[in-house]
């Protein structure tokens, strides 16, 4: 009987427009104003210290990266370059993250119980033990993501062109703040995805894709660490995380 198979797509073909319009945008390893995936952190772009992460996974079996086809020829030679010693499969990427993840799909070889795990690019600071927990999340529920417990008050407001009125205070213990990886059994996941693409469906991620299919989606605790980089404020803030080991709390 075959081991089952766990395999990571990292949807990485967006612009990144709030990271390179900003004047001290960082200097990038595939052109002059550089998408934030390609944005240099400790010198090396966000996505290869993301690549690392995965290829550093011992349960992870290969890696899908979508991209557009410039910054694909481009980022070739980086990643051979950096010898990750994983297989690292380069599809062309979408107009948007769920085209994206859908071509990557649509090349990957998993039968219907292996596990897909889906992660932002610019989460370059994901932990080991986060990726094993949404794994053992969707091994265990077919489908589960990282998140966090809210901290702040939640406000659902009504807004207009001058400002924002709050209409309501949503229960903090109600909300979960969505992070990546998102795993799924292969089986639920293209289900989601070609209802979607059947019906012009188009989610904010894939956990909404599968909630739409009716599937349950479990939440495995993640990590305040695990920041998605979109500003320059963001990635000082990754700088220094990285400056620091991770501190597991006491218990």
């Amino acid at each position: 009987m075959a081991l089952m198979k766990v395999i990571a797509i990292i949807p990485a073909a967006g612009l990144g427009t709030r990271m390179a319009a900003a004047e001290a945008a960082p200097r990038s390893a595939v052109g002059k104003a550089p998408s934030k995936q390609f944005a240099e952190l400790r010198g090396a772009p966000i996505l290869v210290h993301t690549l690392r992460k995965f290829a550093d996974s011992p349960r992870i079996s290969e890696i899908y990266v979508a991209l557009r086809k410039t910054d694909a020829d481009k980022f070739r030679p980086r990643l051979e370059k950096e010898g990750l010693g994983k297989k690292v499969h380069l599809v062309e990427g979408g107009e948007h993250r769920q085209q994206s993840v859908a071509n990557a799909l649509a090349e990957v070889k998993a039968a219907p119980d292996d596990i897909i795990l889906v992660h932002d690019a610019v989460r370059p600071l994901v932990e080991e033990e986060t990726i094993e927990n949404v794994i053992q999340g969707a091994e265990k529920h077919g489908a589960a993501i990282a998140g966090l417990p809210a901290v702040d008050t939640v406000k659902q407001v009504e807004r207009s062109a001058e400002n924002a009125i709050i209409t309501a205070t949503v229960p903090r213990e109600r909300i979960v703040l969505a992070q990546t990886p998102q795993g799924f059994r292969f089986s639920v996941l293209k289900k989601a995805f070609d209802e979607a693409a059947a019906d012009g469906f188009v989610g904010t991620d894939e956990a909404s894709l599968v909630e739409r299919s009716g599937h349950a989606v479990a939440v495995v605790m993640g990590s305040a660490r695990n920041l998605k980089i979109t500003t320059p404020a963001d990635l000082e803030l990754a700088e220094f995380y990285m400056s620091r080991p991770a501190r597991r709390a006491a218990g």
